[in-house]
């Protein structure tokens, strides 16, 4: 069996006759409505008759939708079967995804990728996809020492064996067609690239792909830096937002003739309450990327704040008065047991990670070869 999955946001007409020509073809058609509004309605009332719709309110992301529409064919269908990703664009050919399949059946362990390659100039392709692509290309061959010539396309075919693993890889936008990438050539897994036709419709002027938003994405993924080490310059930057924010008040409060002790002791709480604010909307947002409520995560690092800076004052006087380290050296113990006790409470309590809100089985309600996504 063949399953064709069409990830689809604010399609035309063109998702009608993708769908229509799959189904003509022998697919399955699973459809997945990206929260595209009502005013695309007609267009998945009538491309619900070539399969199955699965509808979103709101708009999710590719690769959330791959992955609810992956789940959504775990629980309808029994395996063997064969899963092709098409596009809602018309850009890819139906005998194209024939041919992904028909590889994919032969290497039911390999990720079968159609790829976009040159051919001789016939097809012109859009500056930015050519460039994108390229970079894309030659970034990805160093990062994992493996090349894959079109990194980007959306024409991907598996067998029934690969959806387990591919629910598990992260990313809720095209970054997840990036991270899947990186999943199999990091576990040596076979990523194998068959040529498919070039279709770019307008200048591709119909993609969703928001150049810069949505590559940063990708490159995020490809150019991952350790969390530990995102940890580390985020409280390097705290420290100097603290540092300088410290002397710039005292500064100021110099000119103005302030007494010295008010004015070292008001500045060293600012600059501690806006280095502390820093540091927090640094970790809460790009270190641990956290989806907790910002009030219940800001209360908790208050209290590991305080309750660092009394252990930080109690742990370096033991250490000098008690032990007789010296106290350069037991400024450094201390300091580097308190960054590590701050990144574990923070990465697995403050700003640990929640489960997804993935739909859970019995979720989808389809009816009359049409399905609502709660």
């Amino acid at each position: 069996m063949r399953i064709a999955l069409i990830p689809a946001f604010e399609p035309d007409l063109k998702l009608i006759h993708t769908a229509r020509e799959l189904r003509e073809t022998g697919f399955e058609v699973v459809i997945v409505n990206d929260g595209s509004g009502s005013r695309y309605h007609g267009v998945f009332e009538e491309a619900a008759a070539c399969g199955a719709v699965l509808s979103y309110s709101k708009n999710r992301g590719k690769g959330t939708v791959l992955k609810d529409g992956l789940r959504y064919i775990q629980q309808r269908y029994q395996p063997p079967y064969t899963v092709v990703t098409v596009d809602a664009d018309g850009q890819h050919k139906t005998a194209d995804a024939v041919r992904c399949c028909l590889e994919a059946e032969k290497q039911p362990e390999a990720l079968i990728l159609g790829s976009r390659r040159d051919d001789a100039g016939q097809v012109r392709v859009p500056l930015r996809s050519r460039f994108g692509n390229t970079l894309t290309r030659q970034i990805f061959r160093i990062r994992t020492g493996v090349s894959v010539y079109d990194t980007q396309t959306g024409l991907r075919a598996f067998s029934d064996r690969l959806v387990p693993p591919l629910l598990n890889i992260p990313g809720d936008r095209y970054e997840y067609e990036m991270n899947m990438l990186l999943v199999f050539a990091d576990q040596k897994r076979p990523i194998v690239e068959i040529s498919i036709s070039k279709i770019y419709i307008n200048g591709n002027e119909t993609s969703h792909f928001d150049p810069v938003k949505d590559s940063i994405r990708i490159y995020k993924c490809i150019l991952k830096v350790p969390d530990v080490v995102k940890f580390g310059l985020s409280s390097l930057i705290g420290f100097l937002t603290d540092y300088g924010t410290y002397a710039a008040l005292v500064t100021m409060a110099g000119w103005m003739g302030a007494p010295a002790l008010f004015a070292v002791t008001v500045s060293n709480i600012l600059a501690r309450v806006l280095s502390a604010s820093v540091n927090f909307t640094i970790n809460r947002k790009y270190v641990f990327r956290s989806t907790e409520k910002a009030a219940v995560s800001a209360f908790q690092y208050a209290i590991l704040a305080a309750a660092i800076l009394a252990g930080n004052t109690v742990l370096l006087n033991i250490l000098v008065e008690e032990a007789g380290v010296s106290r350069y050296l037991a400024r450094l113990v201390t300091e580097l047991t308190f960054f590590t006790l701050s990144w574990i409470v923070q990465k697995w309590i403050i700003f640990k990670d929640k489960p997804s809100c993935s739909m859970k089985p019995g979720r989808y309600l389809p009816v009359c070869g049409k399905g609502e996504v709660e």
